[in-house]
């Protein structure tokens, strides 16, 4: 793990970067911008193997929030071949030990609410938060076919630089996971196990659930219908209990019935 250096680190990252989201994909980062965001506090960094052949990246840009150092983690990536083996995971790390030299005090990043592995890995694992549900964050067509047909709807989450911190949310995403909530809780957005409809629980319960498919990218290749009706059925489950006042207390994998669920409560006074 080291940051991107050479114009050959940067050229491989660029064709990783094509080779992750596809040819076509309109937002590649070229090679200058990775070269000149670590003049300003970015990271560009890489995951190289014995052979020197980089196997994964990550990248992000530093700024201002309302007077604070924050970071925002715009890519990360890791090649097929090496995925499951922590990779991701130690370059997140790599980042955030670059940032907290700087006084960073949080990383945000977006994902796909529908990904339930990947909403286990940023709950469960990291310790982040939701902080904001974005509809078509990056356009409904990106060139990539990572996101055909169903859009770039997105969850941003705030991942505290401090450790401290991280643990803090991971235990309170663990409370919730193991509340009685979070298994009887009513069920929002399950298209193949429908209940009331949202407009009928989302203000009138102090705990509801938002159900995703176990396997998003498998359900896109056999039958992308059903992905994006999957697409529509979250989207208004998210943004009807966001504008009620509920925000998502944890993530919970339920292998046996293929299913993620977002546990969200709402506070009493709300």
């Amino acid at each position: 793990m080291r940051a991107l250096e050479s114009q050959a680190d940067l050229a491989a990252c660029v064709a990783l970067q094509r080779d992750t989201w596809g040819r076509g994909f309109a937002d590649v980062v070229p090679a200058s911008i990775l070269q000149v965001a670590q003049k300003v506090g970015g990271v560009a960094a890489g995951a190289f193997d014995t052979t020197g052949r980089l196997v994964g990246f990550v990248f992000g840009m530093t700024g201002i929030e309302n007077g604070e150092i924050v970071h925002w983690s715009d890519m990360l990536a890791v090649r097929p071949e090496v995925q499951n083996r922590g990779i991701g995971r130690r370059l997140k790390e790599f980042q955030r030990q670059a940032v907290s030299r700087l006084g960073a005090t949080v990383i945000y990043w977006t994902f796909d609410p529908l990904v339930a592995r990947n909403a286990h890995l940023n709950f469960n694992v990291f310790g982040a938060r939701a902080v904001r549900y974005v509809r078509d964050m990056y356009g409904s067509v990106t060139g990539s076919d990572l996101h055909r047909g169903i859009g770039t709807d997105r969850l941003i989450v705030a991942w505290p630089v401090d450790e401290a911190k991280q643990e803090q949310q991971r235990r309170a995403a663990k409370v919730a996971r193991e509340a009685a909530d979070s298994a009887s809780a009513p069920v929002l957005a399950d298209i193949e196990r429908p209940g009331l409809p949202t407009d009928e629980i989302v203000g009138r319960k102090a705990c509801v659930r938002i159900a995703v498919p176990g396997d998003l990218e498998r359900m896109l290749v056999r039958d992308e219908a059903r992905a994006l009706a999957w697409r529509e059925a979250t989207r208004r489950a998210f943004e009807s209990s966001w504008a009620a006042g509920y925000r998502v207390d944890g993530f919970r994998l339920d292998p046996a019935n293929d299913r993620g669920f977002y546990l969200l409560s709402r506070s009493s006074n709300t």
